[in-house]
């Protein structure tokens, strides 16, 4: 049996409602995963749910919502609302799902997982708007503490500061620390951004994550360098 749960936001995001509007239906690769969706009420939704879902609603730059659903009883909504605002654009989403037996977990990582994609959002319209991500993301069975550790970020770390993220074998990771809570951590270097999701909290591979705009960016080289040093602690554990 499922349960309904909802989990809002309502935020002004550093930009214009356009370039909310094109980050939320275009450019979901460069601060959340990749997502395509087909320009009109109807259209198609790829890459956001298991197997897809349908926009419905398409009203550029002011609202746009999308809902996948199951035979079982499974759905998922997603609706953004965007209005002018000094400063920038604010934007009230609405996400309505369910979950079953293990509501209390699933709402749990539901909520802390939307703070810091509402978060992503923002710093991308902030600092990349416009412009095409190249996403790469590894799943790890690592905890996330002991990600950190290896990542080298210092034990006092805080948002703001900067850091030199040093994984051997893969190129470092130099910016400013953005988001940081005791499950994620981001970091904004000067053309990308580098996630880590720590999905073990709630039983679930964590994630290294990476948006990439630099214009010689290789996302397949940079995932397998990740995937060799993930999988170099995987073998040892």
């Amino acid at each position: 049996m499922y349960r309904e749960f909802v989990v809002r936001w309502e935020d002004v995001v550093p930009g214009d409602p356009q370039q909310v509007w094109d980050a939320v239906t275009r450019r979901a690769a460069g601060w959340i995963w990749e997502i395509e969706f087909e320009p009109r009420v109807g259209g198609a939704e790829r890459g956001l749910s298991p197997a897809g879902g349908t926009v419905t609603a398409w009203d550029p730059p002011r609202r746009f919502a999308t809902r996948a659903e199951a035979p079982d009883g499974w759905r998922n909504e997603l609706d953004y609302t965007l209005e002018p605002h000094a400063g920038g654009t604010r934007v009230r989403y609405v996400h309505t799902s369910v979950a079953g037996d293990d509501y209390d977990v699933v709402l749990d990582g539901c909520v802390q997982h939307t703070d810091f994609y509402r978060h992503s959002l923002s710093e991308y319209v902030a600092h990349f708007a416009g412009r095409d991500g190249a996403y790469v993301g590894v799943d790890t069975t690592e905890p996330v503490a002991a990600l950190r550790t290896r990542l080298g970020l210092p034990g006092d770390a805080a948002v703001g500061d900067r850091v030199r993220l040093t994984p051997a074998g893969v190129e470092p990771v130099e910016g400013v620390v953005d988001y940081l809570t005791p499950y994620f951590l981001g970091v904004r270097t000067g053309d990308a951004f580098f996630r880590v999701y720590g999905r073990d909290a709630w039983d679930a591979p964590s994630t290294v994550a990476l948006h990439l705009f630099g214009a010689g960016a290789d996302p397949r080289r940079v995932e397998q360098a990740w995937r060799g040093w993930l999988s170099a602690a995987e073998a040892v554990a």
